[in-house]
């Protein structure tokens, strides 16, 4: 039996935005984690909960290092 195939939108339930948050910034964190060991990256992620708070994550270097990194870069190789 597979899995059902969630759509994509807000999460109009503050509650439940509020868990489903919880639930899914662990995993996350544990993707970027794995992602900077296999690939030998510099890697920073910044997010704030539904409710406001900070959950932060960087791999080998601190985060003000990568953060640093991206704002010296120019403006034209910055993609996005």
């Amino acid at each position: 039996m597979g899995r059902v195939k969630l759509q994509i939108k807000r999460i109009e339930n503050n509650t439940n935005r509020q868990v489903t948050f919880s639930k899914r910034r662990n995993g996350l964190i544990k993707k970027a984690y794995e992602l900077s060991i296999l690939c030998d990256i510099d890697i920073a992620l910044i997010m704030f909960s539904p409710s406001g708070r900070l959950s932060h994550f960087s791999g080998r270097k601190r985060i003000e290092d990568v953060l640093a990194r991206y704002v010296n870069l120019p403006e034209n190789d910055r993609g996005g």
